[in-house]
């Protein structure tokens, strides 16, 4: 009787052991599924790229349509081309200081970082009256106070600061 009581038991035991060992394989399970699937290297991420112009008093309007006529252009066309996924312009809504007041903030996402590197040839080919191009953007150039073009990162804010 013994016996025929931990036979009966026995199939009980296994499931019983099969469901607290299974909750502990999961995690192992995806994160060996992860590291065995396509994982993406850093050439391949997106770069993103922040262009920031604080430009003279009174000037605003003339840098913009200046920088629309070449910069603009120049990226919808790297967009068209897949260099350029996405992009965003931002203008202030109120005033600041002066030592924190900028006019212009473009946020672009390049494919990867390889792809940031074709906005000379883009602009050659949009246009080929180089010696225009280089007079009105040098007029944009004297408009302008300051301006820094900053590579951003996106970090999981939970987390360790990393992309």
């Amino acid at each position: 009787m013994n016996h025929q009581s931990s036979s009966r038991y026995h199939p009980l035991l296994l499931a019983a052991t099969a469901l607290i060992l299974l909750p502990a394989s999961v995690p192992r399970a995806r994160s060996q599924q992860t590291s065995a699937g396509p994982s993406v290297s850093a050439s391949d991420k997106p770069y993103l790229v922040e262009w920031v112009y604080k430009v003279k008093w009174g000037h605003s309007d003339e840098f913009w349509q200046i920088f629309k006529k070449y910069q603009i252009s120049v990226l919808n066309r790297e967009k068209e081309l897949g260099y350029v996924t996405s992009y965003t312009v931002y203008r202030p809504g109120l005033h600041t200081g002066e030592d924190t007041r900028w006019e212009y903030r473009i946020v672009i996402t390049y494919k990867n970082q390889a792809s940031s590197g074709h906005g000379a040839e883009v602009t050659k080919q949009l246009f080929p009256d180089q010696a225009v191009l280089k007079r009105e953007e040098n007029r944009r150039w004297e408009l302008t106070v300051a301006h820094y073009d900053l590579p951003i990162r996106v970090i999981d804010p939970n987390g360790d600061g990393d992309e």
